[in-house]
């Protein structure tokens, strides 16, 4: 029977009940891609990160114990920036190189991070100064280089430890007197 009523119609009026009839679905089909888009942002948020060679759980990892003077090579992994509940952050005295990770912005709730006597070099991201609730800041003794970021100023430590690297004047005045020595011979 319906062959028969389309028989009788143009083929302008078949495509035109065709689309109504899809137009009907076109809700039922958002609604079936707005759900995979949702399930796509749940698959790409980690919830472990894997850190020389330890995975720890993004929720519930608030230190990282045993890694000072552990012998830790390689450069700090940007993943580092996935575990937003540490509140201590200490790879002191190891054999890290590569550039401190912009991602370390991320970890708004550290109180403690300690990256001194490594071998970093690359200048000190901006993005430091989104960790407003540091007591202690600690960067001494690497190689980095450049000028310090005037967002320094608005982390929690108002006397972080930046001595024994080759940090470029002008110095923003909140940290002025806290520099300590620097090797400036090949600043502009």
């Amino acid at each position: 029977m319906g062959f028969f009523v389309y028989r009788y119609l143009g083929w302008w009026d078949v495509i035109l009940l065709c689309m109504r009839k899809l137009y009907l679905l076109l809700p039922i089909l958002f609604l079936i891609y707005w759900g995979c888009e949702d399930s796509k942002e749940e698959e790409t948020t980690p919830t472990e990160v894997t850190l020389w060679g330890v995975v720890y759980s993004v929720e519930d990892t608030d230190s990282l114990p045993n890694l000072p003077y552990s012998g830790l090579t390689g450069s700090i992994p940007s993943e580092i920036g996935n575990l937003t509940n540490l509140t201590e952050l200490n790879l002191y005295g190891n054999q890290l190189t590569g550039s401190i990770p912009p991602e370390i912005g991320n970890l708004t709730n550290l109180t403690y991070m300690n990256l001194g006597s490594n071998q970093l070099t690359g200048s000190i991201p901006s993005e430091i100064g989104s960790l407003t609730n540091l007591f202690a800041f600690v960067v001494e003794n690497n190689q980095l280089t450049g000028i310090i970021p005037d967002e320094i100023c608005n982390q929690g430590d108002s006397s972080p430890h930046l001595e024994n690297n080759q940090l470029c004047p002008p110095y923003p005045s909140c940290i002025e007197d806290y520099v300590g020595e620097q090797d400036t011979s090949d600043c502009p």
